[in-house]
């Protein structure tokens, strides 16, 4: 038998009306992708029960079985049939209601989508119910019939996507869809440290994380976070947090030099909602700018809280976007916010609390157990070196050997000493050691140094520095190129944003451009040319590069035009022209940075560390990379076996 031909006429059918069921397997497929869907809806109707204790029990990933038990309000007897039906809700009432949405479900479809894919059993006990029992209804047959358990609800979902079996085949691995099932929970956890959850599978306990009793909410958001995430997520971020108006942000932010090639563990929440929002993502990516370059994504968990009525939920069907009333506000708060808590020198904050290198592992086992650990005090190795000898210490004036690039208007760098000059010579290195009558023990205080007193340089690459903690290993050039590169952010935009300068190509790069590139070139005309790019129509489909930033003139000028249009058209001028300036920036201080091999007097190697405390975001170069590593009194005892 012939199939039929794809382009034959077939005969007209009249317009009629879907059947119920049929409507509501149309709508579980928005709804109910696969078990984490199921788990993911059950649980926000469990938290907008008031529940505070959640178990997730599981069968076979999820697809067997999803049964979800809470301890909330439960569901009257009466209501049990009701709430099953689609678009019947506890939540909204109204069209001012959907507009100032407060809770986690709002359209009364989750249940109904669910039953019409699966086996579902639904179990309740009010409070205040008058009969003292729960009450059990089984959609498939729909009786009601008493049952026995505390107040609250229990929903048991079995064989998913039996009714849709061409739905089923769509499904992974027990162990994936058991991990998105996990990973379901792990999300409403991080929302919830005042809920306890619990997830059980095949009837063995994978995870639970207790609800935070007796703890500040400070305190308890922490230990949320480090029992859903680890304590190495914890001790990896920096916490933020901010206010500005009526939007509140917490949260915790990955360590630059601690991010990861891949863009896991990011966590946005608005209102108490997991979201996937472009314009969050962006705000991240913006404050990450200056600190992380590359392929590596940070990780991040953060907690916004705003209006209801600025933010309208009821954007995707899985309740996972939502839509910003001032966008534009909500990204210019979350990126202010993060790029603060990045730009808090550690050297003020964290280097009185040294983190654990690459040696940490090796120092606590190499410790002898039969005796306590040596303290990282100041105490335990006092030295006896004048400690105002480098308080006043001149600023760092390295002159690099190839001219910093500039244009008219930027400040010059001032001269070095030269070698031969009293002031800054072999005199100035001279020590005043106090006399044997006057010799003091005064150990480095965290408040004074933090980067400690420079002793030596290695290779002329590395300077080596003492601070109460340890020993200090400093990258010169990638030090100094962090500090010329925040002065040059700070004189740029103190004297009014100048248009950066322009190089003509010789021959006008052409390219076929899209409708979109087009306008954008065409609505952006202004911020192309204070970009220094000049993107001009050649013809009806064409545009035309005819300049390009002078310090980007050996790149690739269509990729470059392109590049910058797309961004135009995505997050506007403003944020464009902020990163591109930023960018030229970058590449001016890392070619005026002092080069390594450079010999440096101590009271430059000091200068420069005096300067790295005082600058934000010293603890990565403009690429990056790590600017200094610390490693303790422990681990270096560890290295050499003292103490055991």
């Amino acid at each position: 038998m012939q199939p039929a031909a794809v382009n034959a006429v077939q005969p007209r059918r009249s317009i009629q009306p879907l059947p119920d069921e049929l409507i509501s397997q149309i709508a579980a497929g928005e709804v109910v992708e696969r078990p984490a869907s199921v788990v993911r809806e059950l649980i926000d109707n469990a938290l907008d029960a008031g529940a505070r204790e959640v178990v997730v029990r599981l069968a076979g990933g999820g697809v067997r079985l999803v049964a979800v038990e809470d301890d909330g309000c439960g569901i009257p007897r009466h209501e049990l049939p009701l709430a099953l039906q689609r678009h019947a809700t506890s939540k909204i009432r109204d069209l001012a209601e959907l507009e100032a949405v407060a809770t986690m479900g709002f359209r009364g479809e989750a249940l109904a989508a669910i039953a019409s894919v699966a086996e579902l059993t639904l179990t309740s006990r009010s409070a205040d119910a008058a009969d003292g029992c729960a009450w059990a209804l089984q959609t498939s047959s729909g009786e009601l019939r008493p049952a026995a358990r505390p107040p609250g609800t229990t929903v048991e979902v079995r064989e998913l996507f039996f009714r849709t079996p061409a739905r089923r085949k769509f499904l992974k691995s027990e162990a994936t869809e058991l991990a998105h099932c996990v990973e379901a929970v792990r999300r409403h956890a991080l929302a919830r440290p005042d809920v306890g959850f619990a997830v059980w599978h095949e009837g063995r306990l994978l995870h639970r994380w207790p609800a935070a009793q007796a703890l500040t909410p400070e305190l308890a958001w922490q230990r949320r976070v480090a029992d859903a995430l680890g304590e190495e997520f914890l001790t990896a971020t920096l916490p933020v947090e901010a206010a500005a108006g009526p939007l509140r942000l917490r949260g915790r932010i990955v360590r630059p030099d601690a991010a990861g090639g891949r863009g896991e563990r990011q966590f946005a929440y608005v209102n108490g909602r997991f979201v996937r929002d472009r314009v969050i993502a962006h705000a991240v990516r913006c404050a990450y700018d200056d600190v992380l370059h590359g392929q590596r994504q940070p990780s991040y968990v953060l907690w916004l809280e705003l209006d209801p009525r600025t933010v309208d939920v009821n954007v995707h069907p899985t309740k996972i976007e939502v839509r910003f009333r001032d966008s534009g506000a909500v990204h210019q708060a979350v990126q202010h916010a993060l790029e603060a808590a990045l730009a808090r020198p550690r050297a003020g904050v964290a280097l009185s609390a040294p983190r654990a290198s690459a040696i940490g592992p090796a120092a606590a086992a190499a410790q002898d157990p039969a005796q306590p650990p040596r303290a990282a005090t100041a105490t335990a190795y006092p030295r006896t070196w004048d400690t105002t000898r480098y308080a006043a210490a001149p600023a760092l004036a390295l002159t690099a050997r190839e001219p910093l690039p500039r244009w008219a208007g930027w400040p010059d760098e001032p001269a070095r000493p030269a070698a031969s000059d009293p002031a800054g010579g072999a005199a100035a290195l001279e020590r005043t050691l106090p006399s044997p009558a006057a010799a003091q023990t005064t150990p480095l205080a965290d408040a004074d140094w933090p980067l400690g007193r420079a002793l030596a340089q290695l290779h002329g690459v590395y300077i080596l520095a003492e601070n109460a903690h340890g020993l200090v290993l400093v990258d010169m050039h990638a030090a100094h190129e962090r500090i010329l590169y925040e002065k040059l952010k700070a004189h740029l935009a103190a004297h009014g944003n100048a248009p950066l300068p322009s190089q003509p190509l010789l021959l006008p790069a052409s390219f076929a451009a899209t409708p979109l590139e087009r306008a954008t070139a065409e609505d952006c005309a202004d911020v192309l040319r204070h970009l220094g790019l000049e993107v001009t129509p050649l013809s009806a489909q064409t545009l035309a590069v005819r300049s390009v930033p002078a310090l980007l003139a050996q790149a690739e000028p269509v990729t470059l035009a392109r590049a910058v249009l797309a961004e135009l058209h995505e997050h506007g001028g403003a944020q464009v022209l902020k990163r591109a300036q930023h960018e030229l920036l970058a590449t001016m201080a890392c070619h005026g940075a002092v080069r390594a091999h450079r010999r440096l007097t101590l009271e430059e190697m000091n200068a420069l560390l005096r300067q790295m405390e005082a600058t934000e975001r010293s603890d990565q170069c403009n690429h990056g990379r790590p600017t200094w590593r610390q490693l303790t009194l422990q681990e270096l005892d560890a290295l050499f076996l003292r103490g055991r």
